[in-house]
């Protein structure tokens, strides 16, 4: 099982992170077919081989995945995809 686990830190505030992550999210949707929902301050992302979750924190944001063994191939796609964006957004 593959894992994918990725912090930045960032001062824009919960409400602009919140609306970060569901622009993210939106294109995790379109690219990768998963299901998503809030759970408090968390993102849970969801599909056959993808369980995960972006966090909302005090000054950062965190995605920690766990990827099933067909989806874990793509796990260095995923991974550059969601880097990228973080990177973009809350470097």
């Amino acid at each position: 099982m593959a894992t994918i686990d990725i912090t930045r830190r960032h001062d824009l505030g919960r409400d602009r992170a919140h609306e970060i992550i569901e622009q993210i999210a939106q294109d995790l949707i379109r690219k990768y077919a998963v299901q998503t929902r809030w759970q408090g301050e968390a993102l849970l992302v969801e599909r056959n081989g993808i369980k995960g979750r972006i966090e909302i924190g005090d000054g950062s944001v965190r995605m920690h995945a766990e990827l099933g063994l067909m989806v874990g191939m793509l796990k260095g796609t995923i991974e550059r995809e969601v880097q990228r964006q973080f990177d973009q957004h809350f470097s």
